[in-house]
């Protein structure tokens, strides 16, 4: 790992964690999914939510990642670091907390992420290792989320809808049972994204 990501996530120095931002993506490219690991050990310490200086470095590296792949095109070679922080999420309460409906600490980290997995969404490689946590975001209990993922998931249905057929039923649970966590404008893109998928399926089984 660069020497000034050991500094920053081995130390929790906040201090200098401003500084990543100064040093070349193509200089940090190479060591970013063991970034990501440190990040996720890190995410699912005991104290974690209680610290706000780990949350701070954190919240700080996970920018500094994504911004670097994105700018080196990376993400297939570090996607699986990155989904493995993402479904990690999904280990903590994502539920709003207070008077305020404040995001958890957790759910900071999953919507940091999303955009960066999801975008690639005509990305095979990638898809295959994010849906299946995509879809578990559906329940996750997080309204906003949800939506997202609803979003996003339409859009992979469009571009590789055999992706998403093994999770149809899931899918549909989601539509059917709508709860409050799935807005209307979502509900619509998940039922054209179930339509979709179970199409897809249905003619692997009986081509015309």
């Amino acid at each position: 790992m660069h020497q000034l990501f050991s500094q920053v996530l081995g130390q929790r120095d906040l201090s200098r964690a401003g500084d990543l931002f100064s040093l070349e993506d193509t200089e940090i490219e190479a060591c970013l999914s063991q970034a990501l690991d440190q990040i996720k050990a890190i995410s699912c310490s005991q104290d974690y939510l209680t610290n706000d200086n780990d949350q701070a470095v954190v919240e700080i590296c996970i920018t500094r990642v994504t911004t670097a792949i994105r700018e080196t095109g990376s993400i297939e070679r570090h996607s699986p670091a990155l989904v493995g922080l993402w479904e990690s999420c999904l280990e903590h309460n994502l539920t709003p907390q207070g008077e305020n409906t404040e995001d958890t600490p957790h759910t900071k980290i999953a919507s940091d992420i999303t955009s960066c997995i999801l975008q690639n969404y005509s990305c095979p490689s990638v898809m295959v290792l994010a849906v299946p946590v995509a879809v578990r975001f559906l329940q996750s209990g997080n309204r906003e989320l949800s939506r997202n993922m609803s979003s996003y998931l339409s859009l992979a249905a469009i571009a590789k809808a055999d992706l998403l057929a093994e999770h149809t039923e899931a899918i549909a649970l989601s539509v059917l049972g709508g709860s409050d966590n799935v807005g209307s404008s979502s509900k619509a893109g998940l039922y054209e994204l179930t339509r979709t998928s179970t199409e897809n399926k249905l003619y692997a089984v009986c081509p015309s």
